[in-house]
Formats: structure tokens, sequence, C-alpha cells
């Protein structure tokens, strides 16, 4: 057996969370609302290298099923690495929303809108049944501690999200009529169907750490996912708002509108919270040693979705005080990209990356202890 495909033995499905994390600094990138000479060139070729990444995977998890299918089947009964099967329809739509953006200007747009077509669809059905299929699971056969909660169980109600934002980058490329309009009215059920599950989630991760502290692990980085569904929700309601006058009459497209902003602004103000206490919780857990791992990747994809939302809240409002927000988050961005997409190079050559997972024990999560108690 090579050291290739022995590698493969343990490769999990949080490697996608590599091309979501890249394909957002390509798709915030096109939508920045300031012009910086050189960043579409930047985004293009972004977009073309998590593209190709996005094919290495693929190639990767059928290789991997090929040769060590009990490896692969093992993921879906740990109950840290299960959740990350929503990284994978993320990827893909993730690669699809940028073919639109950036990608358009090298394979040109009528192949662009079928590959993001291609994309949003498989990307759109694996999320609904990441949906449905992590959540069964973790309610009839995982079993979850009452300190068990953290950032990973947003991965799988996540996706639907994603297929709201990216489906409403599509609407202008459908014909005026009823599929369009239906189009428009999906979109807003999966933002909805991912905005409840996450709110429930999202208060059970505050929960736990309210009651129990933090893992003091590699974990403690998935606490920026939670950034997602809240910067993925206001890109989202930012995107069909802007779209709505395409798919229904006048005075719903306008409410749609104003919704986005409505729904944005507080959602915002709770997100610049939270990215508050992950960066200190974050900062706490790397001055006590932790290492490196693809949770790091968490930094990446949540941050570039406030990123979209604050760009989607900038051209709603027209407010300069948005504007300058969005370019301080990518420039953020851009800092924790780098360094995580430099850290995984090197786990990747030197093979730390290619462990076995996690213990399927649990973590337990603790607080600081009061000196003098």
């Amino acid at each position: 057996m090579t050291t290739e495909i022995a590698r493969l033995r343990y490769f999990g499905p949080n490697w996608f969370a590599s091309v979501m994390g890249t394909g957002i600094v390509a798709t915030a990138g096109a939508g920045l609302p300031l012009h910086v000479p050189g960043l579409h060139v930047f985004s293009r070729i972004v977009w073309v290298v998590a593209a190709a990444l996005l094919v290495v995977l693929i190639v990767a998890v059928s290789a991997q099923w090929a040769r060590h299918p009990t490896a692969a089947r093992g993921h879906a009964r740990n109950p840290q690495m299960t959740h990350f099967y929503g990284a994978a329809p993320m990827a893909f739509m993730t690669v699809g929303a940028g073919a639109l953006l950036v990608g358009k200007d090298l394979i040109g747009e009528r192949l662009a809108v079928d590959l993001a077509w291609v994309l949003w669809t498989t990307g759109t059905l694996g999320g609904l049944f990441t949906a449905i299929s992590i959540p069964y699971l973790m309610f009839t056969q995982i079993s979850v501690g009452p300190d068990a909660a953290f950032g990973g169980w947003l991965m799988p109600v996540v996706p639907p999200m994603v297929s709201a934002a990216s489906g409403a980058l599509l609407i202008p490329h459908m014909a005026p009529g009823t599929g369009r309009t239906t189009m428009l009215y999906g979109c807003w059920a999966m933002f909805g169907l991912s905005l409840i599950a996450a709110l429930v989630i999202i208060s059970l991760i505050w929960s736990r750490l309210a009651h129990y502290g933090t893992s003091g692990t590699t974990r403690v980085p998935t606490l920026w996912i939670v950034l997602g569904p809240l910067g993925q929700g206001i890109t989202a309601a930012g995107l069909l708002g802007a779209q709505a006058a395409l798919a229904v009459p006048a005075d719903l497209a306008s409410g749609m509108a104003v919704f986005a902003v409505l729904f944005g602004v507080p959602v915002w103000g709770f997100a610049v919270l939270w990215i508050a206490l992950a960066t200190s919780l974050t900062v706490r857990t790397i001055r006590r040693g932790m290492p490196f791992a693809l949770t790091w990747w968490s930094l990446t994809f949540p941050v570039g979705t406030f990123v979209t939302g604050t760009t989607q809240l900038a051209v709603h409002t027209g407010l300069p005080a948005f504007r300058g927000a969005a370019v301080v988050a990518y420039a953020c961005l851009l800092c924790t990209w780098g360094l995580v997409a430099v850290q995984t190079a090197r786990g990747s050559l030197g093979g730390t990356l290619f462990q076995p997972p996690a213990s399927t024990g649990p973590i337990t999560a603790r607080k600081d202890v009061p000196s003098g108690t």
C-alpha cells in the first residue's frame, strides 16, 4: 500500500471546509464595496484554486470509499466528525457561486451558469439530506452529553442557507414565470429551515458555554461556525430581497427588500458580539498551546459570510459604515485564510493531518477554577 493511499484511510469530510474557506475569499472579494486594484484578478485566481481543490477532494473521497470503506463509513458514527458531512454540499455551492461572480470571466457566462446550476443542485440536495439525516442520527443513535454542543452541530443545517444565498444568484438567469417565482420562494423556505434550526443550536452552544465552559481543545475554533448561519442569513436576505422584483409583484418585492434590512442589521449586531466572544475564547486557547487542526478552517468561511452579509447591508442601506466594516472584515479574512492555508499545506506534506479521528468518547468541557477556591 502506497503512502498516499494509506493517508486516505482517515480522510474526513471536514477537509471540504478548506474548499469553503478558499472559495469564500473569491466570492467575498468579488462583491466587496470598494475598488481595489488587482482584487478581481486575485479573486479569479483564488476561485480556480478552490475549484481545483474541490476536484482533488472528490477524487480523494472516491478513492477512500473504494480502498477503505469501513473507515469511510465510520465517520457517520463519530459524534465529532459526522456533523462535517455538511461541509461537502457547501463546498459545491461556494464554488458554484464563484463561477457566477468571477469564473464567468475565465470560462464564459454560459458555461459558468451551467456549472453553477449543477453545483447548486448537487449541493442543495446534499444539504437537505444532511439537514435531515445528521440530526436524525443524533436523535436516535449518537450518545450526546449535556456538555456536548459545539459549533460543528451547525454544519449539517447551514447548507440550505447557502442554497438560499447562491440560489438568489441564479434567479436572474431563469426565464420569467412560475419557475422563477418558485425558485424565489423555495430559497426563502430554505432560509427559514436553516435559520430556525441554527437558532436552536446556537442557544444550546451558549447554554453549554455558560454551564460548562469550553473544551480547551482544537474544537474551540468551531465556535466561529456560529457566524456562518448569521452572516449567510444576512447575505441570503439581501440577495433575495434584491432579486425579488424579478419574480413577485412589486408590493411583495418591496417587503422582501425591507426585510433584508430589518432582519440584517439586528443579526449583524449579534454577529459582532459573537466575533468578540469567539476571538477571546480562541486567543485564550491558543495561548494555552492549542495545536493546528483542520478545525482552524472554521475561522475562514464563517468570517467570509460576515463579509458578504456586511456587503449586502452596505448595498441596501448605502451607509459608508457598512462599506468600511466589510473592507476591514475582508482584510481579517485574508489574514486568517493565509495563515490556515499555509498551516494546512505544512500538515498535509508532513502527514500530521492524516491521523486517525479523535476518539468517539465525549470531549469534556471545563471552566477555570478561581485561585483560592
